[in-house]
């Protein structure tokens, strides 16, 4: 594990950014069908060595199909994976390079934590004594020495979930699958596991897989995000990327919570966008963006603005610049998160949109309550306009 006393060292990795970096796996083109269901549709991806990259989406779209196929415990219908290089399609689940942590455990209940965590060695017909001192390494890794007598029952959700963990990564394979694997979780622990996983991840040199639906645990963890919806990919990218600038209102909305102003362009510079909203009386001007989806519509197209509740500035008082990127309203309804205060705010015409406010300091009383009215504002930097 990495120091504590200093904390991780965040590595500088990009192998997907180097024209010459091949990929360690490759799906080319690969379909999954179930009779008439398409589950995975012409989907093409590549992953890199050392790679943590997570598969997000809502159920149903595909992601733990895609996992399975890589495992080995489903075949695709059409095209192949390979894994560097060699296409795995015909190799079966037990002979991959390949483990799988899945949501379950599967732990045996009737075996001590050496004994679970042995299991796939001794199937190996590994030597005792390399068993032996395996086991004690992944005890050591996984901070369970003083548990390695204890059975599954006589453990905490946390534990058993570290138990898994060692299993699966005592064989030492080139690629750790991992099936929504903090699930079970509560969400304090869940969050201190990720950071645990982030650091084993980076330790060990593994390639690791996660497949989840939890969007801070993808944003956490994740050196790269693949979105999907319906079999295919919406957008892969760093979080950074699929967060301050996604490509769709799908990936915007299913990453974190964003406000949509909608309106049709009506000008276009090199450099801006401007949009006429039916929300807003005033004009919406935002920062043309090309690396997000192309080409950004023409004048007179549908446009939406997507912005994000925490860069949005909630005031009582009008903004200095109020003829763009205003919007004036009352206070509909306030959630106080403790670091947070939510602002539900309802626009003249109905609509409603959010405003996230730090509590900087000891709310003894709010400055802003209900019902009162209050101005909303942004910098053209703040949000990204998107047409599909």
């Amino acid at each position: 594990m990495a120091s504590k006393a200093t904390g991780p060292i965040k590595r500088k990795f990009a192998p997907w950014e180097d024209p010459s970096a091949q990929a360690f796996i490759r799906f080319e083109n690969v379909t999954k069908r179930f009779g008439d269901f398409t589950a995975v549709d012409d989907l093409s991806l590549d992953i890199y060595e050392r790679e943590f990259f997570s598969l997000l989406g809502p159920s149903g779209c595909g992601k733990t199909t895609l996992l399975r196929m890589l495992a080995g415990f489903e075949t695709p219908t059409e095209g192949r994976i390979l894994l560097e290089g060699q296409d795995i399609s015909g190799i079966p689940p037990h002979r991959r390079p390949v483990n799988m942590m899945f949501q379950s455990y599967a732990l045996f209940p009737h075996m001590n934590v050496e004994a679970n965590i042995a299991f796939g060695l001794k199937q190996d017909r590994m030597p005792a004594a390399d068993i032996a001192s395996r086991v004690q390494e992944m005890l050591k890794l996984t901070k369970l020495e003083s548990f390695a007598k204890r059975k599954p029952h006589q453990l905490s959700g946390g534990q058993r979930q570290r138990v898994a963990l060692a299993r699966s990564i005592a064989k030492r394979p080139k690629v750790l699958l991992l099936d929504e694997p903090l699930g079970a979780l509560d969400k304090k622990l869940r969050e201190e596991t990720q950071f645990e996983l982030m650091d084993l991840q980076q330790d060990l040199g593994l390639t690791f897989v996660i497949v989840t639906h939890d969007q801070e645990e993808a944003m956490t963890v994740s050196d790269r995000i693949a979105v999907m919806d319906q079999g295919k990919l919406v957008q892969v990218a760093t979080p950074a990327v699929i967060y301050e600038s996604p490509n769709s209102r799908y990936v915007a909305d299913f990453i974190g919570d964003v406000n949509f102003l909608s309106g049709k362009i009506s000008q276009l510079g090199d450099n801006e966008v401007t949009l006429a909203s039916g929300d807003v009386a005033c004009a919406i001007v935002a920062e043309r963006e090309t690396d997000t989806g192309g080409e950004i519509g023409r004048v007179g197209d549908d446009a939406w603005l997507a912005i994000r509740p925490e860069k949005m500035r909630i005031s009582l008082d009008a903004p200095d610049e109020s003829s763009i990127n205003c919007a004036s309203g009352e206070v509909w309804d306030i959630g106080y998160l403790g670091d947070l205060s939510v602002y539900h705010v309802r626009l003249d015409n109905g609509h409603v949109i959010k405003s996230t406010v730090t509590n900087q300091t000891r709310l003894v009383e709010r400055p802003i309550g209900y019902d009162d009215r209050v101005w909303l504002s942004w910098p053209r930097d703040a949000g990204v306009v998107l047409t599909k």
